[in-house]
């Protein structure tokens, strides 16, 4: 597998955002959201796609853990520089997101429908899996035929109840980077038996850093209330918590102006409050 490079976008030394995608897909599905802020030229965006999935680095063993997936995230922030960042993530990679926050890599935390929302035996977290399995026979089947399922009849629908909440979704070339991923990710099966192996997110109430946490209305992977019940309940009671009306799983493939714009300005608002902060001493 080949790996890529992340996306890296918009003025150095900017406000660091740093974008990670959910379970099954890549650094792709962030493209429009990057481009869009960075050309406001506020803000330096890395993107990229995450151990084991199209793209990324091989998984180091097949006993996948969270840490693996943190631990090259942090590397490729090193590589730049980079102490701290905004961290937004979208399922996965909101998970991602809440781990980094505990090793002290975030400014802030954009979760948007994140995963790891359970406890150790939770329902959700088994539903989720079974979830996932279930669509094996139809990643099989994609795998062999290609983007050329979206032809068959109601192959089109079928693809998009998990990632979008209407009937159209995402657009047909974003529909087949989607199933060049999802066909791909090497680490399918690793990281749902990471899923089942271990806990959740845990000590969310720690969480120190200004938090967003993005809830889609039309979520069929984590699915209102029961979803995101564990998140509501354990985060911190500051957290500032969004709903999107009539969006799915992943957000950014069906409105991304409207998550350019509420990741905008989230980190907006901190970017000033630091700023005017006097100076110790």
């Amino acid at each position: 597998m080949t790996t890529r490079d992340p996306i890296h976008l918009g003025e150095p030394g900017g406000e660091p955002i740093l974008m990670l995608h959910p379970f099954l897909c890549s650094q792709a599905v962030w493209q429009t959201v990057a481009e869009q802020l960075a050309d406001t030229g506020r803000y330096e965006v890395l993107a990229p796609t995450m151990v084991g999935h199209h793209g990324g680095p091989k998984a180091p063993s097949w006993f996948m853990s969270t840490s693996d997936l943190v631990e090259d995230v942090e590397r490729r922030m090193d590589e730049l520089g980079w102490e701290t960042a905004h961290v937004v993530g979208n399922s996965l990679g909101g998970w991602v997101a809440f781990e980094l926050e505990r090793r002290g890599r975030a400014r802030s935390v954009t979760a948007i429908a994140p995963a790891g929302g359970w406890s150790q035996h939770s329902p959700t977290k088994y539903e989720t899996v079974l979830k996932f399995l279930a669509g094996g026979p139809v990643l099989a089947l994609a795998r062999l035929v290609g983007p050329r399922i979206l032809g068959l009849p109601f192959a089109r629908r079928i693809a998009t109840l998990a990632v979008s909440g209407p009937a159209d979704g995402p657009s047909h070339p974003d529909l087949v980077t989607l199933i060049e991923d999802a066909t791909h990710c090497t680490a399918y099966f690793q990281l749902l038996v990471k899923t089942l192996r271990l806990p959740g997110l845990l000590k969310l109430a720690d969480v120190a850093v200004p938090t967003q946490l993005v809830l889609c209305e039309k979520d069929r992977v984590f699915p209102t209330p029961r979803g995101n019940r564990y998140l509501i309940d354990n985060l911190p009671p500051d957290t500032t918590v969004v709903r999107l009306e009539g969006l799915g799983h992943i957000p950014m493939l069906e409105a991304p102006g409207r998550v350019t714009e509420l990741i905008a300005d989230f980190v907006g608002s901190i970017a000033g409050r630091e700023r005017q902060v006097p100076p110790a001493g």
